[in-house]
């Protein structure tokens, strides 16, 4: 199946999955004090819906704008902005009516279902799949380092021992964290047996993210190939599975990386020299039109999985969802730049974080990811959010003053727009980035 509707079907699933688990969150605490909900919905029925039922005093339905969902909870100041209700005299159910500690329970509710959902698929996912990692046994060649960070001290084949003095559990995770969490120092094994702890500056993370070192130290994949392409133009040339590259236009080739630098602009055709069953061999490959060699390395590296009793998967599950929020939160700063600014993604960014092909495994841990972001992004103290009533009830809670329903209306609608200002802005960098290919 085309790789798109794969993309497309998870994502699909994944956020009707979360939206109606949210809305839930909303819902369950508003009939528990006895506040009329009128409307359950996934998606938005602007104008019309797909279904709709009723069933007791709640409409429940599926709308055609698949941008959220919603409850309408009777007596709320929300995005229906119905003015002819509020006008009228409050009534017992309405949610107005409640005092301000059941009102916000019931407006934190959905981002309590987010956090508690994907805290939850993170225990499931330990405790059933286990929890793998790549320590320098996993790596044998150990890592590739690029040219800026040779200058702190690395060197191409260096094994991670340690991070800020304690044992490093998986090696790539290391540019992760450099970039978003305290990395002071990194303790590494030289190939000529020597040991050496390297000083890493404050600002490595931002120093990262400017020059595009993303992948400073990624794993030394040597540039042995594992799948030659069937008439792709290295299989042309008589290139196969297990040759060794050691040389192209007579640039000497030790990495995979040095492989795909040896690519240039407007040449078709390159000397390789190779090496098989410990012979070497010369011969000329002409790319094709897509410029493609044809050609895929064999990875170097294989992780190993760590099994976990369930009450130990309890425990790694919450750290794992916390430290993946922690993550997210951090990655912020980058993105109030310039060059982050222009990264920010919409649906098709989120859609891009699913495998091409079907997988429960990355299906759920990109569910669960994606359930954390939504907590976070609705907490957010914007109006038309969650947070931004939260926001609003706190006040009223702290000065016992609460805001007049004319202020919350207007603070309701510029928070709207706000909102689909920014839907736009993300939706609008993915078209960009499809259409230029960036």
């Amino acid at each position: 199946m085309d790789p798109f509707f794969v993309k497309g079907a998870q994502l699909f699933l994944s956020l009707s999955l979360l939206i109606v688990l949210h809305e839930f969150g909303h819902f369950i605490p508003a009939r528990l004090f006895k506040i009329r909900v009128e409307k359950f919905f996934l998606f938005f029925d602007v104008k019309f819906s797909l279904f709709k039922k009723k069933i007791g005093e709640t409409v429940y339905g599926i709308g055609w704008l698949p941008l959220g969902g919603y409850v309408k909870i009777a007596g709320m100041i929300d995005e229906s902005m119905d003015k002819e209700a509020m006008a009228q005299e409050p009534k017992e159910w309405e949610f107005r009516s409640k005092p301000a500690w059941q009102r916000l329970i019931v407006m934190i509710g959905g981002v309590t279902v987010n956090i508690i959902l994907g805290f939850f698929i993170y225990i499931m996912i330990i405790a059933y799949y286990g929890n793998p990692v790549v320590g320098p046994e996993q790596m044998p060649d150990g890592i590739e380092v690029s040219e800026g960070f040779k200058e702190y001290g690395f060197r191409d084949g260096d094994q991670i021992l340690a991070v800020n003095g304690a044992p490093y559990e998986n090696n790539l995770a290391i540019n992760r964290d450099m970039m978003l969490r305290d990395v002071s120092s990194i303790t590494v094994a030289h190939t000529d047996g020597s040991e050496e702890t390297i000083t890493i500056p404050e600002d490595i993370g931002t120093t990262m993210f400017q020059s595009g070192e993303s992948d400073a130290l990624a794993p030394l994949i040597k540039p042995v190939l594992d799948s030659v392409v069937p008439e792709s133009a290295a299989a042309k040339a008589g290139l196969k599975k297990g040759d060794v590259l050691t040389q192209i236009n007579d640039e000497p080739i030790n990495t995979w990386t040095d492989f795909k630098g040896s690519k240039k602009e407007g040449v078709n055709e390159y000397a390789v020299t190779y090496s098989r069953d410990g012979q070497l061999a010369n011969t000329t490959v002409t790319l094709d039109d897509n410029g493609n060699f044809g050609v895929y390395p064999k990875a170097n590296y294989k992780s190993k999985v760590i099994k976990y009793s369930f009450g130990e998967s309890i425990a790694k599950g919450i750290n794992h969802g916390y430290w993946k929020l922690h993550d997210y939160v951090a990655q912020f700063k980058y993105v109030f730049t310039k060059k982050g600014a222009s990264q920010v993604g919409g649906f098709g960014a989120i859609a891009g974080l699913f495998p091409d092909t079907w997988n429960w495994l990355s299906f759920w841990e990109t569910t669960a990811f994606i359930s954390i972001i939504l907590a976070f992004m609705n907490i957010l103290p914007i109006p038309a959010l969650d947070g931004g009533h939260v926001m609003f009830l706190l006040y009223e809670i702290i000065t016992g003053r609460k805001p007049s329903d004319k202020f919350l209306e207007y603070a309701q609608m510029i928070g709207f727009f706000l909102l689909i200002a920014l839907v736009l802005y993300a939706n609008g960098n993915d078209i960009y980035r499809w259409i230029t290919g960036s």
